[in-house]
């Protein structure tokens, strides 16, 4: 069942909860191309701590913003940061405003594509983003628009 807003109280009405999108098949947008083998010899986890210092994270998460801005451009995007009071379409002070509090609140943002039934998360403590359940038109488009900001769009091994 496909998801639908309420424009009333900016709920979804869905079978899937967060948690089932949360178990379905995901990607990244990540500043790597591909996921580092468990067995590096490289320094993964000092570059990933050098990045998430200012203010290398800001300019991170300022490409992860246009990376929204630019998608919401072609689908309807819902914004929240518990996973139940959604913030349809707001606009794009606002999403360059929740994208910000996250990373400085530490909290999660979740953005919602109900036409594509697609979860995007970020996290603070994270320097990728996640997206859950991507149909193959998500992940066309989320290619190009990854790309145009320096980032790559890949699947983990799950």
């Amino acid at each position: 069942m496909p998801h639908h807003l309420n424009n009333g109280t900016h709920n979804f009405v869905s079978i899937m909860t967060i948690e089932d999108y949360l178990e379905s098949s995901y990607w990244v947008i990540d500043p790597l191309p591909r996921q580092v083998p468990a067995h590096s010899r490289g320094q993964y986890f000092r570059i990933e701590e050098h990045f998430r210092s200012r203010p290398l994270i800001d300019a991170l998460y300022r490409r992860f913003t246009d990376i929204l801005l630019k998608l919401n451009c072609y689908e309807d995007m819902a914004f929240s940061t518990d996973g139940e009071q959604w913030d349809t379409n707001p606009l794009p002070t606002q999403i360059e405003t929740m994208v910000r509090q996250s990373l400085s609140d530490l909290r999660m943002l979740y953005v919602m594509l109900p036409a594509e039934e697609t979860l995007i998360t970020l996290s603070a403590d994270d320097t990728y983003m996640t997206i859950y359940n991507p149909s193959a038109k998500t992940l066309e488009l989320l290619a190009s628009l990854v790309a145009s900001e320096g980032l790559f769009l890949w699947k983990p091994e799950q």
